[in-house]
């Protein structure tokens, strides 16, 4: 009788069988040895799957309101995936942190690596890189021949990617090496035999993969690309509108996050009185940086501190603030095999085997690791922000269908949301006796306020505002180099490693950095909505477990089911 959850649970099957990599972030069993076909026709493939599903949905009718909530955001997601397909987007993809590329690259840190099973899956999959590399690369050459060519910073800085994956950095950076000797059975390194043969093999040929990649990038694409980073206003509206799941007004979203921005500076100066008064934003930093018990010089400690804090987290927060399943009550924090330089989440495997986790890809040159600097990280990552909403709507078995608990994500709903969770535990108490953690964060909060602003104001080609509350560089247009300068000048928490891939980020992923401030915006209109129809009624946590119980939408379909409640 369900047709909207028959309709969703078939695509995830149909996704399941034609995307291995999905297969095994789901944690689904019996794909771990292929990858996807990333050719054109691979893509197409995908693009035909996705069109039956929204005409099966459209054309299916629910039968309560939970179906009602599903049909709604489940269509919302595939259409505005279509849409940008079809308008030859598909050559944005390349860039330093999102690319099919280092999709490829990051599967492998989700696999098993102990076993005899394991051990093959992993030789195969590797053996399969050079196919996947080869594919990706005529997708590129099928855009470039139709004139769409990622911008020329983002096609060198995926080149160097490569090349430190392949040990650039060092013959210990080497990711394939330090896969293959990670990889054991019954506990012991496989050293010697067939499997060690195929390991090895596999990663001289992903390797070879990269290298060759690399070269193509730099040789064949880069000549082609443009020099400008910015993507233009159409292509803008349209990412903005997928990453968010909302049509924002982007004129008033560009002024609001230059007012945002100084309101929670002027927030930051009051917290450094309570630290070191009479000192500056940066003479505060300067100070707590040479706390020693603020900060720590190695970074298995500081792994250590945050799964503590993490734990720690979860623990006080269950069935007080939030209802916190059982199954998720464990998170793995993690420093990354690699040093690109981003930090990121990873939701657990289906069946809860795998533990959510939390992973840091520390540069090469970051030495000092601040607590204070990274307690709103943990929160951010873990619970309440990415664990707790990620593994709670996956944990909801009885009141979401599987494309809305395995497949469903945006990047405005969930990203808000862990942005919406450093500040609740702001509001919770939480920094209540630590002004310096709380300094640090609301410069994590005035580093995605700044973000809005680079972000919209270089891709959308906008002016830098006259009457700025800065001051700076008025009536001037943006490029990369103000982009950094105005991060730069805006961002303490950040060394200068992690702030320069931050912002290659955003010149190559139009459109993702403002969903965190923006969804954050709305995930707290929501809740002021929620509050104003409920009166005297209102619950903070039941709020909490009304929205996440929804699951990830985009957040114009999830303004309008929570307002339903």
């Amino acid at each position: 009788m369900r047709s909207i959850d028959r309709i969703a649970d078939q695509y995830v099957e149909d996704v399941i069988a034609l995307s291995p990599l999905t297969a095994t972030s789901m944690g689904v069993p019996g794909h771990d040895h292929e990858i996807d076909d990333l050719s054109p026709a691979g893509l197409e493939a995908e693009a035909a799957l996705t069109r039956k599903a929204i005409a099966d949905l459209e054309a299916a009718e629910p039968v309560d309101e939970r179906e009602r909530v599903a049909k709604d955001a489940i269509l919302e997601r595939l259409r505005l995936q279509m849409e940008r397909h079809e308008a030859g987007d598909t050559y944005l993809s390349l860039n330093v942190l999102a690319s099919p590329v280092h999709s490829v690259r990051q599967i492998f840190d989700l696999m098993p690596k102990d076993g005899e099973e394991a051990a093959k899956n992993i030789a195969a999959r590797l053996e399969a890189v050079p196919t996947a590399f080869e594919q990706y690369t005529e997708t590129l050459r099928a855009e470039a021949a139709a004139g769409r060519v990622a911008a020329e910073r983002q096609v060198l800085e995926v080149a160097t990617h490569c090349d430190n994956w392949n040990g650039a950095k060092g013959i210990e950076t080497d990711f394939w090496a330090n896969l293959v000797n990670g990889v054991t059975v019954d506990g012991e390194p496989v050293k010697t035999g067939p499997l060690r043969i195929a390991l090895s093999d596999g990663a001289t040929r992903a390797r070879y993969a990269a290298t060759k990649f690399a070269l193509f990038l730099r040789e064949e694409l880069a000549p082609q690309a443009p020099k400008n980073d910015a993507v233009g206003r159409d292509r803008y509206s349209r990412a903005s509108r997928y990453f968010i799941g909302s049509a924002i007004d982007l004129e008033e979203t560009y002024a609001w996050g230059w007012q945002e921005l100084a309101r929670i500076e002027a927030d930051m100066r009051a917290t450094c009185e309570r630290i070191k008064p009479g000192a500056s934003i940066e003479e505060v930093v300067a100070f707590l940086d040479q706390d020693p018990d603020e900060n720590m010089t190695d970074k298995a400690v500081f792994r250590d501190w945050m799964q503590d804090l993490a734990d720690s987290t979860i623990a006080d927060l269950a069935d007080k603030h939030f209802d916190i399943p059982e199954q998720i009550r464990a998170i793995d924090c993690k420093i990354a095999p690699t040093e690109d330089g981003a930090i990121y989440y990873t939701g657990p495997s289906e069946d809860f085997s795998r533990p959510g986790a939390m992973w840091w890809s520390v540069p090469e040159g970051q030495k000092l690791f601040g607590k204070w600097r990274e307690k709103s990280t943990v929160y951010h990552e873990g619970v309440p922000g990415h664990h707790l909403q990620v593994g709670q709507t996956m944990a909801r078995i009885e009141l979401l269908n599987r494309f809305q608990r395995q497949l469903m994500w945006c990047s405005g709903h969930g990203e808000g949301w862990a942005l919406y969770s450093e500040r609740l535990m702001d509001e919770l108490g939480y920094y209540d006796e630590d002004p310096a953690g709380r300094l640090g964060m609301l410069d994590a909060q005035a580093f995605r306020a700044a973000r809005v602003v680079v972000d919209i104001g270089l891709h959308c080609e906008f002016a830098i505002p006259e009457d700025n509350p800065f001051g700076w560089r008025a009536g001037e247009t943006w490029d990369g180099a103000k982009m950094f300068e105005f991060m730069r000048a805006h961002t303490r928490t950040i060394e200068d490693d992690m702030l320069h891939f931050e912002v290659n980020r955003y010149l190559g992923w139009a459109g993702q950095a403002p969903s965190y401030k923006v969804g954050e915006r709305l995930w707290m209109q929501a809740r002021e909505d929620y509050k104003a129809r409920k009166g005297a009624d209102f619950s903070l946590k039941q709020f909490h477990s009304d929205s996440l119980n929804l699951g990830s939408m985009g957040l114009a379909p999830f303004a309008e089911a929570l307002g339903r409640l």
